[in-house]
């Protein structure tokens, strides 16, 4: 199955962040490419960005590469030293551990769409540049904390 039908992968809606930080995300699509194709050693995704959606809240990982590729539309990246204008073609590269707190926003009228390829890992913690959050990842799951690792609050 080396070529995938695309309109037979599903498309996945919105987030796993906790409470009200879902609908911060809740407009972004995305494809599991390689999870459908069987690839297992990192992750690649379609992402699709209707106007006015984030892919995420700001966030770096600590063990996680990430490498984006634009593939249509007109996009933003914010990042911890500016906002930079994407088109298609452009590429985005975030290095594992390097705290540069990034998100891509659609500023635009139209839908904008990239790809991206991260590493899996065992485990990983992922920080959230703008909000007193952080994601811890194993072999049970993940869950969001405040940086310190207390519980966030109810009404987040």
């Amino acid at each position: 199955m080396p070529k995938l039908d695309l309109s037979k992968v599903p498309v996945k809606t919105g987030s796993g962040y906790p409470g009200s930080l879902a609908a911060k995300v809740g407009a972004r699509t995305q494809q599991r490419v390689g999870e459908a194709g069987g690839i297992t050693q990192f992750g690649a995704n379609i992402v699709t960005l209707p106007a006015g959606a984030l892919s995420s809240l700001r966030h770096w990982h600590e063990e996680q590469d990430e490498v984006l590729i634009v593939l249509s539309g007109a996009l933003t990246l914010v990042d911890d030293s500016r906002e930079t204008q994407l088109q298609a073609g452009d590429v985005c590269t975030f290095p594992a551990g390097e705290a540069n707190g990034h998100q891509i926003i659609n500023r635009s009228d139209t839908d904008g769409s990239f790809f991206v390829v991260g590493t899996h890992t065992e485990t990983e913690t992922a920080w959230y540049s703008d909000i007193d959050m952080m994601v811890s990842a194993g072999k049970n799951g993940f869950g969001f904390t405040r940086k310190d690792g207390s519980p966030l609050p109810e009404d987040i």
